[in-house]
């Protein structure tokens, strides 16, 4: 599943091919396969503020995962059971999700940024027998617990409490012995939330072969990755198939030592000296967290950074904040794509000159990606429509969780769609618009939010921006911008006209924002995500 050595893109996507074990389970890959040749090898290492930093070897991740297995055993978890994970970034965490896959159980990471009307929708839907929390989760488990009748035991990394038992002295009393359960590659190993930015989240589950069919847009979007002395970090949460699948499991796989940090509101200087302290080579950081960045100057003069590459997805990049990274701090940033149900299929491998500024990339090996029409015809190249993999591929989803009727719906004949439109060059590049819902129709064109957004955080005023289609009776739609402003800068009319008009003057007459309102803050998702459908809302409203 490795990627082989080859100097031209077009080699390396001809030559790779697909060669998956019939007994594949990731726990057993990320922990005890390195645990019997490096047992030594550090896999983890944790930025704390005050300086005292932690570290885990493979050996005791191993050891730690196999007790914990047997304690989830004994509390009657068995294979095919959904396990939640509550949790920060955290070695309890990394042990809590091993541990799951060496059952055979089903890993449910749920963020802590959720309410309890979203963490309920969600363990319900998925019968979730078991939660692993801290005490911030366990606040908000316990106003819902009671109306959650599948939910039979809560474990706390913060110790005991009533009717919750103790992660560590569930660890510490069971032995670290374990015989991992035989899985297949389809066999079920992770359910992940879709971000919910368009509808209702679905459950989308994944079998143990998502991890493996990582690794090729890992080691090609981190340009041969592992390299020496690589170590990766991520602002996301874990709980995201970004932080997870982008940066966590497909490192541990591959014996590259992967930071935690502890979760917080994201800070800019913060994240300078998480990378400069911990020598993190490899950043899987998303486009929003890339433009924070900018409101640090000149970093490279305050923070010792070594870092070899950066990967972004989420989101779209645009070329604006890539010249400004590359400008900055001397990187060019490999922009990737996938979704929570088919991940990782595009990138970008600037070593390989495989980049291209506003590009998402192009096929990562082993995976056939294709614009197509409403009728499932591939396009030509340069006309817009809907980014679509074909199957089977190891990282795309079995299904949606109890919702055979949305699973079908997902796929026409063997493309899985989107519901993201781009466009395809001559050269394979593909260009990301947005989200289907989220292009705008002005005056008879289609607009897509990205390359708007992309000019307008151009502007020196602009921090962030997101772009929305306002119902207007003589053109359909009207472009509306909602901006968060730089620091020093103050909202007024003015403004707003000077921000229109320098859209106006780099785009075109019929892209640029009529209107634009100043906010203090965008509506996200815990990925980061704009959540364009509450924008609309409120233009509509308005």
């Amino acid at each position: 599943m490795r990627l082989p050595q080859r100097d031209r893109y077009e080699d390396l996507y001809r030559d790779f091919a697909w060669d998956l074990p019939e007994d594949f389970n990731i726990g057993r890959a990320v922990s005890d396969e390195w645990a019997e040749r490096a047992p030594d090898r550090v896999c983890l290492e944790h930025f704390s503020p005050d300086g005292n930093h932690l570290s885990m070897t493979y050996r005791q991740l191993a050891d730690r995962s196999s007790s914990f297995a047997n304690a989830l055993m004994s509390l009657g978890v068995k294979r095919g059971d959904r396990v939640a994970l509550l949790l920060p970034q955290s070695f309890e965490t990394v042990i809590a999700h091993v541990a799951i896959y060496k059952i055979g159980a089903i890993a449910l990471p749920l963020a802590l940024l959720f309410g309890v009307e979203a963490l309920e929708y969600r363990l319900r839907t998925a019968g979730a027998s078991a939660v692993i929390t801290n005490r911030f989760g366990l606040d908000r488990i316990s106003h819902i617990r009671e109306r959650l009748p599948d939910l039979a035991e809560v474990i706390c990394v913060d110790g005991d409490r009533h009717r919750v038992r103790s992660f560590a002295a569930l660890v510490e009393s069971h032995p670290p012995v374990f015989e991992v359960a035989k899985t297949a590659p389809h066999d079920p190993a992770l359910m992940i939330f879709t971000s919910g930015t368009t509808g209702p989240p679905k459950g989308a589950l994944h079998g143990h072969q998502v991890l493996a069919g990582h690794i090729p847009g890992m080691q090609f979007a981190h340009e041969g990755f592992p390299q020496p002395g690589d170590k990766v970090w991520t602002p996301s949460d874990w709980a995201w198939a970004g932080g997870l699948l982008n940066a966590l499991l497909p490192s541990l796989l591959l014996g590259v030592p992967v930071v935690s940090s502890p979760a917080q509101k994201f800070d800019a200087d913060m994240a300078y000296r998480i990378m400069a302290e911990m020598k993190v080579r490899n950043g899987f950081i998303p486009p929003t967290a890339l433009r924070l960045l900018k409101s640090v100057p000149d970093p490279r003069s305050k923070y010792d950074l070594v870092l070899r590459t950066i990967g972004a997805a989420g989101e779209s990049l645009g070329a604006e904040t890539q010249e400004w990274v590359k400008r900055t701090l001397g990187i060019t940033v490999n922009e990737f794509y996938g979704q929570t149900e088919c991940n990782f299929v595009l990138s970008s491998n600037a070593a390989m000159g495989v980049s291209r500024p506003g590009a998402i990339g192009r096929p990562v090996p082993g995976h056939s990606v294709a614009i197509v029409s409403e009728a499932g015809e591939e396009l030509a190249v340069g006309e817009a429509g809907q980014i679509a993999i074909r199957r089977p591929d190891p990282v795309m989803f079995l299904g949606y969780w109890n919702d055979a009727a949305a699973t079908e719906r997902k796929f026409l004949g063997d493309w899985l769609l989107t519901g993201d439109i781009g466009r395809q060059d001559a050269d394979g590049y593909v260009t990301f618009f947005g989200r289907d819902d989220d292009v705008i129709t002005s005056s008879g064109y289609r607009i897509g939010p990205a390359e708007i957004e992309d000019c307008l955080i151009g502007h020196p005023a602009v921090q962030l921006a997101a772009t929305v289609g306002k119902p207007d009776p003589v053109r359909t739609e009207i472009v509306k911008a909602y901006v968060v402003l730089a620091p020093g800068f103050e909202a007024s009319d003015r403004l707003a006209s000077e921000i229109s008009d320098w859209v106006k003057l780099r785009l075109s007459m019929h892209e640029y924002p009529r209107e634009v309102e100043f906010v203090t803050e965008l509506p996200l998702t815990t990925t980061g995500k704009v959540i364009r459908r509450l924008l609309r809302e409120r233009a509509s409203a308005s």
